[in-house]
């Protein structure tokens, strides 16, 4: 598995902020909490990075992603009901524009908190 230990250390912090806090806010709020926490447990962490998608090697446009964690992994964050195809679209997409390797979703919507791994 890549990024086996950071991927648990990430996923098990995005619990934490879970039961802490419970479903029902917005993305955002979920972002910030999870920020601290990485930053408490000293993960280096880039919030809200800008992706720059370029074809023949021109811009064509950008996004930005929730976080960037280590420089390694990619983590989106969703309030939704499920997490569906258009979001690992979504990451493979980012992880295909920064060469990165690991994209993790993260589902705050229900009770329990859902994840995806999306492998390049």
């Amino acid at each position: 598995m890549l990024y086996k230990e950071l991927s648990y250390r990430i996923i098990g912090l995005a619990m934490e902020v879970h039961r802490e806090l419970g479903y029902g806010f917005l993305e955002k709020v979920y972002e910030n909490a999870l920020v601290i926490l990485l930053k408490e447990n000293n993960i280096k962490i880039e919030q809200q990075k800008q992706i720059i998608i370029e074809f023949h090697k021109k811009e064509i446009g950008n996004y930005i992603s929730d976080l960037l964690i280590e420089d390694k992994i990619i983590v989106e964050l969703k309030v939704a009901t499920q997490i569906k195809e258009v979001h690992k679209a979504q990451v493979a997409n980012y992880l295909k524009a920064t060469n990165k390797k690991l994209g993790i979703i993260l589902n705050f919507g229900k009770e329990k908190l859902k994840f995806e791994r999306v492998v390049m």
